[in-house]
């Protein structure tokens, strides 16, 4: 593999559900170490996209090719095995214990020795530096003790964020990662994503414009299961079709993005 060619690539992918099309023949190349956005109005097929990717769902028709192997019939703890990783979705978070030792959990798990639950203390903190070195990836460090449940909701989200990159993803699926946040956390998760996207491969799905214009190498723009446009920001938001896709809401967003 040489690093022009894609980590990702879907070939004609389709998911029918009972005569529904919910992905219409969708392709796509995933550069290797860019910062990738999938958008679209709800009910585009963007969900379905990362269900197939996770093998959570099985395609109708098509195929998915991971650093050029196909992978379409896999089972998803294999797939994982192979280091696409989805956010928010593997993440153990469990709100009664401190933030560090939610991000040592996940790096148990990335050992496999998560449920070794009568081994001693002392072989977990050998895991402590590398949890402490996560925690400063995603800013968390001087939260370390605090207990989960009392963390402010964007801080929540990092922690998420931290025990994802526990599992040392090649690529990572990121779904909706500033939903639902104020302001000051979408800016912070923003620059987050930008920092821990220098080594690795991201695909998001994110509805909020300004944080995809502001990192997002490439967008590709979905509508009704299939793509309607690709490209860099400025070639897509000026795409007659994708301002149509959104009921002209999209050139008001789109510009108020800048």
């Amino acid at each position: 593999m040489s690093a022009n060619d894609p980590i990702l690539e879907t070939l004609n992918l389709v998911k029918e559900f009972k005569g529904f099309i919910a992905v219409n023949g969708v392709s796509l190349k995933l550069r290797r170490g860019s910062i990738h956005a999938l958008i679209g109005p709800n009910g585009a097929g963007k969900t379905t996209i990362f269900n197939l990717l996770t093998k959570f769902l099985p395609p109708s028709s098509g195929a998915i090719l991971f650093n050029g192997i196909d992978i379409t019939n896999e089972r998803p703890a294999q797939t994982a095995r192979r280091g696409i990783v989805r956010s928010f979705q593997i993440s153990a978070v469990f709100p009664h214990m401190t933030v560090l030792e939610n991000v040592r959990i996940a790096l148990q798990r990335k050992r496999g020795d998560s449920f070794h639950f009568w081994k001693p203390e002392s072989t977990l903190t050998q895991l402590n530096e590398r949890a402490m070195q996560l925690l400063e990836e995603v800013d968390l460090q001087t939260y370390a003790d605090s207990l989960t449940v009392e963390l402010p909701y964007g801080r929540k989200r990092a922690l998420e964020l931290a025990t994802t990159l526990a599992m040392d993803p090649e690529l990572m699926l990121l779904d909706e990662p500033t939903q639902g946040m104020g302001h000051e956390d979408v800016h912070r998760v923003t620059e987050m994503i930008r920092k821990v996207a220098a080594n690795r491969t991201i695909l998001m799905v994110e509805h909020n414009m300004s944080v995809v214009s502001s990192i997002a190498d490439t967008i590709t723009v979905m509508q009704r299961g299939a793509v309607i446009a690709e490209g860099p920001y400025a070639e897509v938001s000026a795409n007659p079709l994708v301002v149509e896709a959104y009921m002209g809401t999209t050139e008001t967003v789109l510009q108020g993005a800048h």
